[in-house]
């Protein structure tokens, strides 16, 4: 009990209130709103924010730990939910409802899934398994997609209490002070560190979002927190100057984050060290340190109403475009950011707190954490009656039978979709399943698939057919799997699907953004591909995909005059059209202006250029061209709906029932290779 009093004695010598703390907060939220908005491209403020939470986190509980030997879980946790829960559960369900009124119905379904795990704090898993690029720029982002970074705090907070009662009891057990602890967390902070950093090559959205990765960003506060009474010894000249470098080093580092630099990799050290600097020399009070700038009004009040700001910043970004329903400006996102800051004023004084400062919610707080239970309970049920029971917002389609459409009947199916792009001939259960109406036939590689492997659905078509064909691309390859089931079943032949996402069957150098670099789990791929097409000897070999940017002739002819070594016949399919957006979203969205999904013939064509030298190349090299426009385009315009059958179920790639309708337009072609 000694123990405690003089480790209690020492902790009050520490300033309970860090002035340069909350004008960090500050900075790390303006930080983050700047970068979001395209304000300003500086990074790390979300790993400020993590540094911060942990060393005041770490501050509180050690104190608690030495005066009382134990933490009060219930007063804790009460605590965390007078904080957090209100404003969480205000800000998923009001997005909810927003989401509802003006984004696409499908988007809708996979936003409240979003939500739902946003509610139970485990979104940031849900991201990491998706595999989504944080930084991407293509419409794909959830307005929820920001609830990452409170998930692992939230999940910090449920285990730090426990984890640092046992540690400081077998440190005092053991060794009769902290060394433990302190080994303890810096095994974490080193731990993590690392996991991060290699996982950063290998799988970058698992080692951005994942709490395993990231802990060691709230551990080092933590480790911070442990040491803030030595730390509070240092001279102060030397805690000045090293509160200014840290300042600096926060400050330059951000910026020399882009969006190309690996995250998090080794480059969110710089930020978070820079923050740590900060909060290390502050400990010692030092008269002439950055606290000097950080203690001021203004970041005083940013700091009150960042929770908020942060809260509602992203959701307004990413829908506000679909509210506006317009181009989307840089006046645009400099509104967002003023906007979701004076809607975070409104709720920390309507909302924050209020629930913070009850004093009945204080007073007792079993209260609090009923209240927060509570408030989190009705929020998950409200995300999943919004999956489950909640109409979509459709804007076309009747309720009817769509057993008449029947896709692609010949150019003249083209020639009528275009005459009726205004309304087309859709039901609204096709335009429910388009979305997933994917190929069901042919097998494609993941983009971290290094080698090609025959399997079993990779076989298409007749399989005890005589003669083989190889199709051989990347997903717009794959797209065309029903087409070719057809195509070899009326032809008795067996079609082998060889296929990689992204990856171009011409050998170019691609780089990719969600990688971050390049693309070389593509060219090992295709070197074992040729090698097994060369010892397969087909009688036939298609060739399709997505025109690279970066196509050279020199690539094409190593890759087309390989194909033509194994004495197959060549066919090679032009690329499909390329709308760029997504189709059933549009037509779900454009309810009274549906040709506004219509894509002009002139526009659709990606890299014509390249396009064209593929081509050229392939009938250098023998190949049998089949043009793919005339299937999708007529009289200048491309139609979402042909034959009462949506086209794309995203953004480039064809439904699966749209592709089964134009086996007869490929048929021909292919009955003359196997013949010839």
């Amino acid at each position: 009990m000694t123990r405690h009093r003089s480790s209690a004695a020492q902790t009050e010598r520490l300033r309970k209130y860090r002035p340069d703390i909350q004008g960090l907060r500050a900075v790390a939220i303006m930080m983050v709103v700047s970068m979001h908005c395209g304000i300003l491209d500086i990074h790390g403020g979300v790993d400020v924010s993590f540094v911060l939470s942990g060393f005041l986190i770490g501050s509180q509980l050690l104190a608690e730990i030495d005066k009382t030997g134990k933490v009060s879980l219930t007063k804790f946790w009460a605590r965390r939910f007078r904080r957090l829960a209100p404003g969480t559960a205000i800000t998923i369900t009001v997005t909810a409802i927003v989401s509802w009124i003006y984004v696409s119905p499908f988007r809708f379904r996979d936003y409240m899934t979003d939500g739902l795990s946003a509610s139970a704090s485990l979104i940031n898993w849900r991201l990491a398994e998706n595999g989504t690029d944080y930084f991407a720029n293509d419409g794909s982002q959830s307005p929820y997609q920001h609830f990452w970074s409170l998930g692992i705090e939230e999940q910090f907070y449920l285990v730090a209490p426990i984890a640092l009662v046992v540690v400081v009891w077998l440190s005092r057990l053991i060794f009769r002070n902290r060394v433990l602890v302190a080994l303890f967390l810096m095994a974490v902070v080193g731990g993590s560190f690392y996991l991060g950093y290699t996982l950063t090559t290998e799988n970058q959205p698992m080692a951005y979002f994942s709490t395993t990765s990231r802990i060691w960003e709230l551990a080092f506060g933590v480790l911070l927190a442990l040491g803030a009474q030595l730390l509070s010894r240092m001279n102060t000249g030397v805690a000045a100057v090293l509160t200014w470098l840290g300042l600096g080093t926060l400050l330059v580092t951000g910026l020399l984050i882009t969006k190309e630099t690996p995250l998090p990799g080794y480059a969110v050290a710089g930020p978070l060290l820079g923050a740590g600097m900060v909060i290390a020399g502050g400990c010692a009070a030092p008269a002439l340190g950055a606290e000097k700038i950080l203690d001021n009004p203004v970041f005083n009040f940013i700091g009150n109403v960042s929770y908020g700001w942060y809260l509602l910043h992203w959701p307004l970004l990413i829908l506000f475009p679909s509210i506006i329903d317009r181009e989307f400006g840089y006046s645009d996102r400099f509104r967002v950011a003023v906007l979701s800051f004076l809607l975070a004023i409104v709720m920390h004084y309507m909302v924050e707190k209020r629930f913070r400062e009850n004093v009945k919610l204080v007073a007792t707080p079993w209260r609090g954490v009923v209240t927060g239970g509570a408030l989190t309970a009705s929020t998950v049920a409200a995300m999943v009656v919004a999956l489950h029971v909640i109409p979509l917002n459709l804007a076309v389609g009747s309720t009817g039978s769509s057993a008449a459409a029947l896709g692609y009947q010949g150019t003249a199916s083209v020639r009528a979709a275009v005459a009726e792009r205004t309304k087309p001939e859709i039901t609204q259960s096709d335009l429910l399943k388009s979305p997933k109406d994917q190929t069901a036939h042919g097998c494609i590689d993941n983009i971290d698939v290094t080698k090609f492997v025959m399997r079993d659905d990779c076989v298409i078509g007749d399989r005890e057919g005589k003669r083989t064909v190889v199709v051989f691309g990347d997903s717009h390859s794959w797209q065309w799997g029903n087409a070719f089931q057809e195509v070899g079943e009326k032809l008795h032949a067996k079609m082998v699907t060889v296929a990689k996402g992204g990856c171009s069957p011409e050998d170019y150098k691609i780089t990719r953004e969600d990688l971050g670099r390049e693309y070389t789990e593509c060219a090992s791929w295709r070197r074992s591909a040729l090698a097994y097409i060369g010892q397969l000897k087909p009688d036939v070999i298609v060739v399709t995909n997505r025109v690279q940017p970066t196509a050279t002739r020199s690539g094409a002819e190593e890759t087309f005059g390989a194909l033509k070594a194994t004495g197959a016949r060549l066919v090679y399919m032009t690329d499909t059209p390329y709308p760029g957006f997504s189709v059933p979203d549009c037509l779900a969205e454009n309810g009274k202006d549906l040709a506004s999904c219509t894509a002009r013939a002139d526009k659709v064509v990606d890299h014509p250029e390249n396009r064209a030298l593929e081509r050229e190349v392939a009938e250098e090299n023998g190949a049998e061209v089949i043009d793919t426009i005339p299937a999708f385009c007529s009289d200048g315009y491309c139609p979402a709906v042909i034959g009462g059958k949506v086209v794309y179920f995203d953004y480039s790639h064809m439904t699966g029932s749209y592709a089964r309708s134009l086996a007869p337009y490929l048929q021909p072609t292919f009955k003359k290779a196997l013949a010839g």
